[in-house]
């Protein structure tokens, strides 16, 4: 699991336009005015003290070593290290990772097993998640577009079963909406009480929302 999306996230934090990030109203306002912040400008001296071209240089070593590790057969997982990471974002992240497999050598096919297959082996779940099969759980997520012609295009999402549960696209944007809405007040209570702010986070109370059956297949 090497995390690329954290690593390209840190290696050029300074290139990066957070401010005008869409993801941002998604954003728990503690994360980004406290936890994120410090994070920045604990890395922000250091990093600022190697050029750009080295760190493109870095980065792009990471992706050939990555490469040369899947050709040599060592099996890759598809993780972030959300959280931590600034502006690395849970779930949304997941699809950058991808892309970046894919930007490392591997197939979309090969990529999209970091997220799939390759997780249900290593947890010893193959008999009931990882692939599309009769008598498995049904965790699917549904595309418009193909992601093996794009890898990009896994981000094109119509519907997502979770455990048998349809949630299409009106209700995957109504929880977003959620969300949206949960940051927001996340935000006004960080500006009237950091302290009990930080003890709370949208993610935590919108797993309620995400676990409600939206429709029965």
């Amino acid at each position: 699991m090497p995390t690329l999306a954290w690593q390209r996230g840190g290696t050029f934090l300074d290139q990066r336009d957070l401010k005008h990030d869409p993801l941002d109203k998604y954003v728990p306002a503690y994360w980004r005015d406290v936890t994120w912040k410090r994070f920045t400008d604990e890395m922000m001296p250091g990093l600022l003290h190697d050029p750009l071209e080295l760190r493109k240089k870095y980065f792009a070593a990471n992706l050939q070593l990555v490469g040369a590790m899947h050709r040599a057969g060592v099996p890759f997982l598809a993780g972030t290290d959300a959280a931590p990471g600034v502006y690395i974002m849970p779930g949304f992240s997941l699809h950058d990772e991808l892309a970046n497999f894919v930007e490392a050598g591997f197939t979309p096919m090969e990529s999209l097993r970091t997220a799939t297959s390759g997780p249900a082996k290593f947890l010893g779940l193959e008999n009931s998640y990882g692939s599309v099969e009769a008598g498995k759980i049904a965790d699917l997520v549904l595309l418009s577009a193909n992601p093996l012609n794009d890898i990009h295009n896994t981000k094109k999402i119509t519907a997502v079963i979770v455990n048998g549960r349809l949630f299409d696209r009106p209700a995957l944007d109504r929880i977003l909406k959620q969300v949206e809405s949960a940051a927001k007040r996340n935000g006004a209570r960080v500006r009237a009480n950091p302290k009990t702010a930080a003890t709370s986070t949208v993610f935590s109370r919108t797993n309620r929302t995400a676990n409600t059956p939206e429709r029965q297949p």
